[in-house]
Protein backbone atom coordinates (compact mmCIF):
# COMPACT_ATOMS: atom_id res chain seq x y z
CA UNK A 1 0.00 0.00 0.00
CA UNK A 2 1.17 3.23 -1.00
CA UNK A 3 2.06 5.75 2.17
CA UNK A 4 2.12 9.28 3.02
CA UNK A 5 5.73 10.47 3.71
CA UNK A 6 7.79 12.85 5.55
CA UNK A 7 10.88 13.69 2.87
CA UNK A 8 13.26 16.02 3.87
CA UNK A 9 14.72 18.68 1.35
CA UNK A 10 17.81 20.63 1.17
CA UNK A 11 18.97 22.76 3.69
CA UNK A 12 21.43 25.05 2.08
CA UNK A 13 22.63 27.48 5.57
CA UNK A 14 24.02 30.95 5.03
CA UNK A 15 24.47 33.44 7.69
CA UNK A 16 22.30 35.71 5.10
CA UNK A 17 19.73 33.28 5.39
CA UNK A 18 18.95 29.65 4.12
CA UNK A 19 17.71 28.01 1.20
CA UNK A 20 15.68 24.85 -0.14
CA UNK A 21 14.12 23.84 -3.05
CA UNK A 22 13.11 20.76 -4.48
CA UNK A 23 12.82 19.28 -8.03
CA UNK A 24 10.67 17.31 -10.18
CA UNK A 25 11.38 13.45 -10.19
CA UNK A 26 14.20 14.47 -7.53
CA UNK A 27 13.44 15.35 -4.00
CA UNK A 28 9.78 14.68 -4.88
CA UNK A 29 8.17 11.34 -6.88
CA UNK A 30 6.87 12.94 -9.86
CA UNK A 31 6.87 15.39 -12.23
CA UNK A 32 5.11 18.78 -11.19
CA UNK A 33 1.94 19.70 -13.14
CA UNK A 34 0.49 22.22 -11.38
CA UNK A 35 1.62 24.19 -8.31
CA UNK A 36 -0.82 26.25 -5.62
CA UNK A 37 -0.31 27.45 -2.22
CA UNK A 38 -2.94 28.09 0.95
CA UNK A 39 -3.12 31.17 3.00
CA UNK A 40 -5.12 33.26 4.97
CA UNK A 41 -7.02 30.00 6.25
CA UNK A 42 -9.30 31.72 9.29
CA UNK A 43 -9.06 30.21 12.46
CA UNK A 44 -10.46 26.43 13.12
CA UNK A 45 -11.27 26.07 9.30
CA UNK A 46 -10.10 22.46 7.39
CA UNK A 47 -9.20 22.35 3.73
CA UNK A 48 -8.97 19.26 1.66
CA UNK A 49 -11.31 16.70 3.03
CA UNK A 50 -11.12 14.87 -0.07
CA UNK A 51 -8.66 12.25 -1.71
CA UNK A 52 -7.55 11.90 -5.47
CA UNK A 53 -7.66 8.63 -8.05
CA UNK A 54 -4.51 9.55 -10.01
CA UNK A 55 -3.04 12.67 -8.40
CA UNK A 56 0.04 12.54 -5.75
CA UNK A 57 1.21 15.84 -3.88
CA UNK A 58 3.71 17.55 -2.14
CA UNK A 59 3.10 19.79 0.49
CA UNK A 60 5.34 21.85 2.12
CA UNK A 61 4.69 25.13 4.95
CA UNK A 62 6.64 27.33 4.11
CA UNK A 63 5.30 29.55 7.12
CA UNK A 64 3.44 29.22 9.93
CA UNK A 65 2.26 25.34 10.85
CA UNK A 66 -0.55 23.07 9.96
CA UNK A 67 -1.46 19.73 10.52
CA UNK A 68 -2.43 17.14 7.85
CA UNK A 69 -4.56 13.82 8.41
CA UNK A 70 -4.09 11.32 6.01
CA UNK A 71 -6.53 8.36 6.14
CA UNK A 72 -6.10 4.69 3.87
CA UNK A 73 -9.56 3.53 5.04
CA UNK A 74 -8.72 1.87 7.69
CA UNK A 75 -6.30 3.91 9.89
CA UNK A 76 -5.66 7.83 9.97
CA UNK A 77 -2.52 9.39 11.20
CA UNK A 78 -1.46 13.13 11.31
CA UNK A 79 1.90 14.74 9.97
CA UNK A 80 2.42 18.34 11.55
CA UNK A 81 4.18 20.50 9.15
CA UNK A 82 6.01 23.41 10.71
CA UNK A 83 9.51 23.83 8.74
CA UNK A 84 10.04 24.97 5.65
CA UNK A 85 12.79 22.25 4.98
CA UNK A 86 10.69 19.54 4.79
CA UNK A 87 7.10 18.64 3.29
CA UNK A 88 4.58 15.68 3.21
CA UNK A 89 4.18 13.21 0.09
CA UNK A 90 0.49 12.39 -0.06
CA UNK A 91 0.70 9.57 -2.80
CA UNK A 92 -2.81 9.01 -4.90
CA UNK A 93 -5.78 7.02 -3.07
CA UNK A 94 -5.32 8.59 0.76
CA UNK A 95 -7.75 10.65 2.40
CA UNK A 96 -5.71 13.79 3.09
CA UNK A 97 -7.47 16.73 5.78
CA UNK A 98 -5.68 19.82 7.09
CA UNK A 99 -5.95 21.37 9.94
CA UNK A 100 -4.58 23.20 12.74
CA UNK A 101 -3.43 26.04 10.60
CA UNK A 102 -1.92 28.90 12.91
CA UNK A 103 -2.09 32.70 12.13
CA UNK A 104 -0.27 33.90 8.67
CA UNK A 105 0.28 30.02 7.36
CA UNK A 106 1.62 30.03 3.80
CA UNK A 107 1.49 26.15 2.60
CA UNK A 108 2.61 25.11 -1.11
CA UNK A 109 1.37 22.40 -2.34
CA UNK A 110 2.68 20.99 -5.83
CA UNK A 111 0.63 18.46 -7.81
CA UNK A 112 1.30 15.68 -10.73
CA UNK A 113 -1.40 16.43 -12.42
CA UNK A 114 -3.42 19.76 -13.89
CA UNK A 115 -6.59 20.43 -12.19
CA UNK A 116 -9.55 17.62 -12.82
CA UNK A 117 -12.45 17.55 -10.97
CA UNK A 118 -13.45 14.27 -11.49
CA UNK A 119 -10.21 13.27 -10.16
CA UNK A 120 -11.50 14.05 -6.88
CA UNK A 121 -13.39 12.09 -4.40
CA UNK A 122 -15.34 13.93 -2.59
CA UNK A 123 -17.39 11.48 -0.50
CA UNK A 124 -15.92 10.14 2.43
CA UNK A 125 -18.17 7.04 2.70
CA UNK A 126 -17.60 6.48 -0.71
CA UNK A 127 -13.75 6.73 -0.43
CA UNK A 128 -13.84 3.92 2.54
CA UNK A 129 -16.15 1.86 -0.13
CA UNK A 130 -13.60 2.03 -2.74
CA UNK A 131 -10.80 0.88 -0.25
CA UNK A 132 -13.05 -1.65 1.44
CA UNK A 133 -13.11 -3.49 -2.31
CA UNK A 134 -9.46 -2.55 -3.06
CA UNK A 135 -8.47 -4.40 0.10
CA UNK A 136 -11.35 -7.50 -0.71
CA UNK A 137 -9.97 -8.04 -4.38
CA UNK A 138 -6.08 -8.43 -2.41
Amino acid sequence: MKEAQIIELPKILDPRGNLSFFESNNQIPFEIKRTYWIYDVPGGEIRGGHAFKEQNEFIVVLSGSLDVAVFNGSEEKKYSLNRSYYGLYIPNGLWRRMENFATNTLALVVSSTSYDEKDYIRDKDEFIKLKSKENDSI
